[in-house]
């Protein structure tokens, strides 16, 4: 099978390859999770005669001969000599080098693991006037690459030319890099999320079905452990971050909750629960028109499809599993997967909400509304957005069954209209997102379907 095609990171490329052709020699720094694509990303971008190399976790003096060696495919003899440290390998390349070359150090969090001296190492070496060739740093640890380059007391804040974070692709892309049509595209990225490797692992096998049972839920497969790997790219200890995932992940969406299971202060949780906002693994919602300020009202959830799928299927179900009972597991299963699916869909509906016009307007970004209406009662909108030029609000419901009664929809949106505080002044626009949509109205409601979201989402 051949590998995936490299999708998208016009961004990022673009950013890259504009420090690598500047006349100042400069620093750039690329992260993001796991099996995003940053090492594919380096190689795209990568010369003829520019440095690539990828660390690991042996001693540094060893990673110091390996960099030499790759150096030498460029400096013919470079690897002849030992050298005693970064330092003095970093200055004989930069003395030996033509102009504008570039280092590329991935899996850089390894290499200051071995050596702690070596981001104050670099520093010296950027800010030397003497420098002539350009660094990339890249990593995994998102604590980490982030200490080096954003903490204002890191040795080398401040100094890198392009800071690129490498994120999980959009949801549109999937359906080019699984061949699949939309309603399966949105399936599949409920399991896989926008990770380019696992679309990758996936496009293997001829099922969605097969290969979940495949690469998830059998005992020894590529992915069966995978949140735990991904926690400990980034945190000293993953057990707290791994008991929050697994309560939100399984319904506890609320800090009282979550802290009622724990036996646990709420107070103690907000650290650690930022921490997962920051790395991008948990969201939090407010109700549309507040702010974090203004209410206690908050639902934390799982921003990740793939963990998602993975704390609700794989962890409540791990001693099954070890048994290899996984057909029992996939059994089940699938009793509750379309639920899991909808709610994939509810995200993918508010994301791209801004990205087309409905209703003859442009919107802002989407967020769900809960609270009382105006007669006193509980009420949730699955999705409301407000207009650019803000005087339309958009009231949306997002279905993931077999069959939407169209007019019923509609029927709740009127009388929602009616109740929601946030109304008053404004002109309504009323749109559902279906399984099966296609650009149809029925009277004033715009109707949504996964093709037109996931075109937008690209």
């Amino acid at each position: 099978m051949p590998r995936l095609l490299f999708l998208d990171r016009e961004r990022e490329i673009r950013r890259l390859l504009s420090a690598l052709a500047g006349d100042v020699p400069g620093l750039a720094v690329v992260y993001g999770r796991r099996r995003c694509g940053k090492s594919t990303l380096l190689q795209h971008i990568v010369r003829p005669h520019d440095v690539y190399y990828v660390a690991d976790q042996r001693d540094a003096v060893l990673q110091i001969q390996s960099v030499a060696g790759e150096i030498a495919r460029d400096i013919p003899g470079f690897d002849q000599v030992t050298y005693p440290s970064w330092s003095a390998l970093l200055e004989t390349w930069n003395a030996r080098a033509a102009r504008g070359r570039c280092l590329m150090l991935d899996e850089f969090p390894y290499l200051v693991q071995m050596a702690p001296e070596l981001p104050s190492v670099l520093q010296k070496f950027v800010d030397d006037r003497r420098t002539r060739v350009h660094l990339i740093l890249c990593g995994s640890s998102q604590r980490m690459m982030q200490g080096i380059v954003l903490d204002a007391a890191a040795p080398l804040y401040g100094r890198a030319r392009e800071i690129v974070p490498v994120r999980p692709l959009e949801a549109g892309w999937i359906q080019e890099a699984l061949g699949i049509q939309d309603t399966q595209a949105v399936e599949a990225y409920a399991v896989w999320g926008g990770v380019p490797r696992y679309w990758e692992l996936a496009r293997s096998y001829p099922s969605l079905a097969e290969a979940i049972r495949t690469l998830i839920l059998e005992r020894d497969s590529i992915l069966h452990h995978e949140p735990e790997r991904l926690l400990l790219d980034d945190l000293r200890s993953a057990t707290q971050a791994h008991s929050l995932l697994s309560l939100i992940g399984q319904g506890c969406h609320r800090l009282s909750e979550i802290a009622g299971r724990l036996s646990k202060p709420a107070g103690h949780l907000g650290r650690p629960l930022a921490h997962l906002l920051e790395l991008g693994y948990v969201t939090r919602d407010i109700p549309y028109g507040e702010t974090i300020k203004s209410t206690k009202r908050s639902f934390y959830r799982l921003a990740d499809p793939f963990l998602m799928f993975w704390y609700r299927y794989v962890q409540p179900n791990r001693s099954l599993l070890e048994q290899g009972l996984q057909e029992t597991v996939y059994t089940e299963m699938m009793k509750t997967f379309p639920q899991h699916v909808a709610a994939v869909w509810e995200d993918l509906a508010r994301a791209s909400t801004a990205r087309f016009e409905l209703g003859g307007t442009r919107w802002k970004p989407a967020q769900r509304w809960w609270g009382r209406g105006h007669d006193g009662r509980p009420m949730e909108l699955d999705l409301v957005a407000e207009s650019l030029e803000g005087d339309a609000l958009l009231l949306g419901e997002v279905k993931w069954g077999t069959r939407t009664d169209l007019r019923v929809v509609r029927a709740h949106l009127r009388a929602s209209a009616q109740q929601l505080p946030q109304t008053r002044g404004k002109r309504i626009v009323l749109g559902c997102w279906v399984k099966q949509g296609g650009r149809r109205r029925v009277s004033d409601l715009r109707v949504v379907g996964p093709d037109e979201v996931l075109r937008a989402l690209r």
